[in-house]
């Protein structure tokens, strides 16, 4: 009863504290006069990571497990997805959310699909390839993908030909913040780090209290890894997209998830650096696969709604993209659930 207590505390903490950061690392972003390309990409995107990167840092060093750390970025990069699928709900006038996306928020989204791939893989044949006893070479081909994807999606933002169209991960707000305008640099850094702080502790405590669940429950470390602790730590992107959409800015939305699952796989990198047991992908549960293809599906799928613009209009609550994008979500979960 303890570690679920402790469980929804921290995961309350972490949302609370994960709208808070965007705030202020978008005040960051403007004052700093970054353009707002690299905003999204870096600063958005890591800070709304943030909790993923210390919950595996957490499961990997101090746990020592690696299903619960491979579960969690897996499970976070699925969940980012539910999230887009599920605020297709909050776009007014029966307009699918994806329609009124930029189509360039494809290009990360496909390279989301390159980098999960490559995941899929090293699971697949066990890291084959092990640098030393417990570290991997495809933890250096994640970093060169991750930097690789960096470069290429800050090289199209500057070369977009049509400077109405916003970037790929342009998450930078038209209007300022009424909350956040009256600060200055130094002040919206100091108030960054200390709601960071919050949340690195807050992380820091799902992971045992994620493992005790498991015990109690009966369920497997892989589904609790891929379910419970995804769905905390993707809180932060929960709520800097709920208050996107509301505020009509939808490209920062997109964005923010998209860019969030692409800096998700670099994680892969660091929890294998501090896992020790062995080859971090290696002992995870081949279960974990089935979430890979999951998200590489529903990555798919919004590569197709970014890029289907006949069907602006959706006759339901759910456009139909989106729809799809839950049915493959909620299969998956059953499945990891059954095995």
């Amino acid at each position: 009863m303890v570690a679920l207590i402790a469980f929804v505390a921290c995961a309350a903490a972490i949302f609370v504290a994960g709208g808070r950061l965007s705030r202020y690392g978008e005040r960051i972003g403007e004052l700093s006069g970054w353009g707002s390309a690299w905003v999204g990409l870096i600063l958005m995107a890591s800070v709304t990571s943030l909790p993923e990167l210390m919950v595996g840092i957490s499961s990997s060093a101090i746990v020592g497990s690696a299903d619960l750390a491979v579960g969690d970025v897996l499970g976070s990069c699925a969940i980012n997805l539910l999230i887009l699928a599920s605020l297709d709900m909050l776009v007014p006038e029966r307009k699918r959310l994806l329609s009124l996306a930029s189509p360039s928020h494809a290009l990360a989204a496909g390279l989301g699909i390159v980098l999960l791939a490559t995941v899929g893989v090293a699971m697949l044949s066990g890291d084959a390839m092990p640098l030393t006893p417990w570290i991997g070479a495809s933890s250096l081909l994640f970093l060169g993908l991750y930097v690789g994807s960096v470069r290429l999606i800050f090289r199209h933002s500057r070369s977009a030909p049509d400077p109405g169209v916003q970037a790929p991960l342009d998450v930078h707000l038209t209007a300022r913040d009424p909350a956040t305008a009256h600060l200055t640099l130094p002040q919206a850094v100091g108030r960054y780090a200390a709601v960071a702080a919050v949340v690195v502790g807050a992380a820091l405590i799902l992971p045992p209290a994620a493992e005790q669940i498991a015990r109690m429950s009966g369920l497997e470390e892989s589904f609790v890894g891929t379910v419970f602790l995804a769905v905390s730590t993707s809180l932060p992107e929960l709520a800097v997209s709920l208050a996107a959409v509301r505020m009509g800015a939808v490209d920062l939305a997109v964005g923010n998830l998209l860019g969030s699952n692409l800096f998700n796989i670099l994680i892969l990198t660091v929890d294998e650096l501090v896992y020790t047991k062995g080859l971090l992908l290696a002992d995870a549960s081949p279960t974990q696969v089935s979430t890979v293809l999951t998200t590489i599906a529903m990555s798919a799928v919004v590569i197709i709604g970014l890029t289907y613009q006949a069907g602006a209009a959706k006759r339901f609550v759910l456009a139909g993209d989106a729809a799809l994008m839950l049915a493959v979500y909620g299969g998956n979960a059953a499945l990891l659930l059954m095995l």
